[in-house]
């Protein structure tokens, strides 16, 4: 086969890893809505906080794992090996998160489950840098992207039919299983870096194995705009985490659909954010470079538009479609993060970097769902909260409001330095 049709063999594989890791993800935020697994784990309905630091816990761990063992992974072990590996600690995880008792034991499953998925988004960056030029970057990025909205608009409908039909163990042996039978063969068969391709040559003892490390750390640190791009990361990937992680809850709870409604409501905006990053990377590749930052202003400013008719309309299904303009808007920015890194860092350093990028903006977004809790608890038990739990979910939706404005402000600023010439280099010296 021709090694150019091949490698998009590769991005599809990238592409169901990346949705069925989602599905992994998004398992706690429809488990939280039901009352035999939140006795389970010993916490109460209303305790938004501790609700919310479930999916914050993930997040710690995917954050730390992506800044700091995405250059090992890089350096020793390699793409395909690694995504294996991730694989294998990833589906036991889940398959035996259900023999965890306590809400302590649940919250270090998370961590580690976190830990394990942590250098996927790099993985996946380093094979598109090493199977595609810049200037055509745009589709695989967001296809491999679309896995995020696949995953989660699969993932609320599938864990709400397996909560209704069996119980909430179920879910985790499911999808444990899922992740070992179907990702680890479709690695295997499809996942090939170029021998040629920089970073990938094995270290021959481990002192070299540590100064390569050293070297990619240090490569990725110098890419240019690195403090820019992670922080525009950090606030989209806020609204994604605080929006995914409380969508179910507020569907069920505050606008009033039952637990089959809320599973089909809540896969819709996720199918719109799928459509959406298609449609970006087909708009990035046809753009010229310095323009791409008038994708994150133009969708972020929709995002923002968008959550605020939600939380201010009436009527329930109109809410819903607010929320599905906005994780369309949404859609719309996320290939072009992982793109403007691919093009801002060498090839060697792209895994690292996106590592930086992609670990700290995680960390910092996985705090968005514990604040939203404890916002959503605060205004809900206030005084003259009349409105109790509505009011409360509105006041932590409004804060996703918030991110768009920091990425708004990071596009603008990327555009204004890159304007009067346009990114020429990779990377600076």
């Amino acid at each position: 086969m021709h090694p150019r049709a091949f490698r998009w063999y590769g991005v599809i594989t990238l592409f169901v890893i990346v949705a069925i890791s989602y599905i992994d993800r998004i398992n706690i935020a429809v488990l939280i809505t039901d009352a035999s697994f939140l006795q389970h784990i010993g916490i109460a309905p209303s305790d938004r906080v501790s609700q919310g630091l479930l999916a914050t816990a993930f997040m710690v761990g995917y954050g730390v794992s992506a800044f700091v063992l995405t250059p090992f992974c890089a350096a020793l072990f390699g793409v395909r090996k690694s995504l294996v590996i991730g694989l294998i600690v990833w589906g036991v995880v889940t398959f035996i998160t259900p023999w965890f008792n306590g809400y302590g034991m649940l919250l270090a499953s998370r961590i580690l489950l976190g830990v394990s998925e942590g250098p996927l988004f790099s993985l996946a960056s380093s094979y598109i840098k090493a199977h595609f030029e810049n200037h055509e970057n745009g589709k695989p990025n967001s296809f491999v992207n679309m896995g995020t909205g696949l995953g989660l608009a699969l993932g609320y409908p599938l864990i709400g039919f397996l909560l209704a039909s069996f119980d909430w163990q179920t879910s985790f042996h499911v999808l444990g299983v899922l992740n070992i039978a179907l990702g680890i063969p479709l690695v295997v068969a499809f996942v090939k870096m170029p021998k040629s391709y920089a970073g990938v040559s094995k270290p021959e003892s481990f002192g070299d194995a540590m100064h390569k490390v050293g070297d990619i750390v240090k490569g990725a640190l110098h890419t240019r705009y690195l403090v820019l791009v992670t922080v525009l990361t950090s606030a989209a990937l806020a609204y994604l985490w605080g929006a995914s992680n409380w969508l179910p809850a507020y569907l069920k709870e505050v606008r009033g659909f039952s637990l089959r409604e809320m599973g089909w409501l809540a896969s819709l905006p996720q199918y719109a954010t799928v459509l959406a990053v298609l449609l970006g990377g087909v708009l990035i590749d046809r753009i010229e470079r310095q323009r791409v930052p008038f994708i994150f202003m133009a969708a972020s400013a929709g995002v923002a538009l968008s959550v605020l008719l939600a939380i201010n309309v009436h009527d329930s299904y109109a809410a819903a479609y607010c929320l599905i303009a906005a994780n369309f808007c949404w859609g719309l920015q996320s290939p072009a993060i992982p793109s403007t890194v691919q093009y801002c860092a060498r090839p060697e350093h792209v895994a690292s970097a996106f590592g930086v990028v992609n670990g700290t903006g995680s960390l910092v977004a996985g705090f968005m769902p514990a604040l939203m809790g404890g916002v959503i608890s605060a205004v809900s038990a206030g005084p003259g909260a009349s409105g109790g739990a509505a009011h409360g979910f509105f006041a932590g939706f409004a804060l996703l409001i918030g991110t768009q404005a920091v990425v708004f402000v990071c596009g603008f600023v990327l555009w204004w330095r890159e304007r009067p010439s346009g990114m020429r280099g990779a990377i600076a010296a």
